[in-house]
């Protein structure tokens, strides 16, 4: 994957099948979390909130795309998205191309980690 200089740069440069997928996650993320920035790390979009702790990342792959979360979080969550019958691996749910995206799980996904991080700065 080509060195992007923005997250703006990031969606531009994204394939004509990734783009609705992502740019989905994309106005989802900031419809979710308003409070969220929107940052490039490792060369991908990375929702953050406080400091620079990482809600979750956007990722793009040939085939379908990705909402990773940390690998400790997404542990608790993935009854839920096996449930909903998506494929998931350490940290994320896969998101094949050809699928229409599960909103109201993303949602869920995003609300959880959402209160999660609260529940820490508070707790």
């Amino acid at each position: 994957m080509p060195k992007r200089a923005s997250v703006d740069d990031y969606f531009a440069q994204l394939e004509d099948v990734q783009r609705p997928h992502l740019e989905a996650l994309r106005r989802l993320s900031a419809e979710v979390d308003p409070e969220a920035r929107e940052v490039l790390k490792w060369n991908l979009p990375v929702y953050i909130r406080g400091e620079n702790t990482n809600q979750w990342m956007l990722q793009n792959f040939k085939h379908h795309c990705s909402l990773r979360f940390s690998p400790e979080f997404f542990a608790s969550q993935k009854a839920v998205v096996e449930a909903a019958g998506y494929e998931f691996g350490e940290g994320f749910i896969k998101l094949p191309y050809e699928r229409e995206l599960p909103i109201d799980l993303l949602k869920t996904l995003m609300l959880a980690r959402i209160a999660e991080f609260e529940g820490q700065r508070t707790g």
